[in-house]
């Protein structure tokens, strides 16, 4: 099978059909209708085997997974999923491992009605490149750099399952079922992608959480030319952390990654009509701390000390 057989069996029609796709896969380029007085929004991930996942997981979590990833980072811009491309490298072609991975891409982009309009098959290391993109309407993207001393910080969900996932990979520790309910947020991230229209109403600055909590609201804070105080009692840990990895439970959540909660801030004055808005969409979210004027993070540990964050996170590099 080459690479064109392998495309024609495995991809082209397996997505959502969209009145604004004027030409798909099967051409040099895609040709697409963007809405008018939306801006568009696009943003690549590129999975490696070994690096952001392992070879032996089931293909359709690999798609999934991602899929999913990028993904988050439209929901954290505010912008709604449209279309996708797939740049796809093999070290083979095994038709058992493409079918259940065509499987899993289908399944990825019909939960976010979005449509496969291309990309790319070569031969070599396993890697999975993603590129989404996505619409927002005109001046209601949303960015990092929007926070401001004063403002609210919240955290769309709670944190530290899919790090705990990764962590009882090398030790076996949990047992069934709850490494499997672990193990599946590390596979199925779901990103947020209900708190879009709350986010385009009220957050100054969003981001999602990838690399860590700490590693990520820096990042916005970086943006943002400001700094942040986190209360550590707010920081939402997940149940299965606390029963299974009480002394270093905050540091996993702080520092683990893989959640693709969102955290976002929200200016003081709106934050009383921002939360009767959460409540009225039926949605949940915690505040746990404040931007201030400065810069890095300062955390309030539970007997109300302050000490300064060193932002850890994963890095590709070092």
């Amino acid at each position: 099978m080459n690479e064109f057989e392998l495309i024609y069996s495995y991809f082209r029609d397996i997505s959502p059909k969209r009145s604004d796709v004027l030409l798909g896969i099967g051409d040099d380029a895609a040709l697409l209708r963007v809405e008018p007085n939306h801006t568009l929004v696009v943003s690549t991930d590129s999975m490696v085997s070994g690096v952001h996942f392992l070879s032996q997981w089931p293909p359709a979590d690999i798609a999934w997974r991602a899929v999913m990833t990028a993904v988050s980072d439209l929901a954290a811009m505010g912008a709604t999923p449209c279309w996708m491309t797939l740049a796809l490298t093999l070290p083979e072609v095994d038709c058992e491992w493409l079918a259940d991975f065509s499987r899993g891409i289908s399944t990825a982009i019909s939960a976010t009605e979005m449509a496969l309009i291309g990309g790319d098959t070569t031969k070599g290391p396993l890697n999975i490149g993603v590129t989404v993109f996505g619409q927002v309407p005109f001046q209601q993207e949303i960015k990092r750099s929007g926070a401001r001393s004063g403002d609210i910080i919240f955290v769309s969900g709670y944190l530290g399952a899919a790090a705990l996932a990764l962590k009882n990979l090398k030790n076996n520790a949990i047992p069934e079922p709850d490494n499997t309910k672990i193990f599946s947020h590390l596979l199925h991230p779901y990103p947020r992608l209900d708190w879009i229209p709350l986010l385009r109403r009220y957050a100054s600055a969003v981001i999602d959480i990838s690399d860590g909590l700490s590693a990520d609201l820096n990042h916005l804070c970086v943006s943002s030319q400001v700094g942040a105080r986190l209360e550590q009692e707010a920081i939402p840990l997940h149940p299965l952390l606390k029963k299974y990895a009480v002394a270093e439970a905050v540091d996993i959540a702080l520092f683990g990654g893989d959640d693709y909660e969102l955290c976002f801030t929200v200016p003081a004055t709106q934050v009383q009509d921002f939360l009767a808005a959460v409540s009225l969409a039926n949605l949940h979210c915690f505040q746990v701390g404040t931007i201030i004027d400065g810069a890095g993070i300062q955390i309030i540990d539970e007997q109300k000390n302050s000490k300064t964050l060193e932002p850890r996170g994963y890095q590709h590099f070092n």
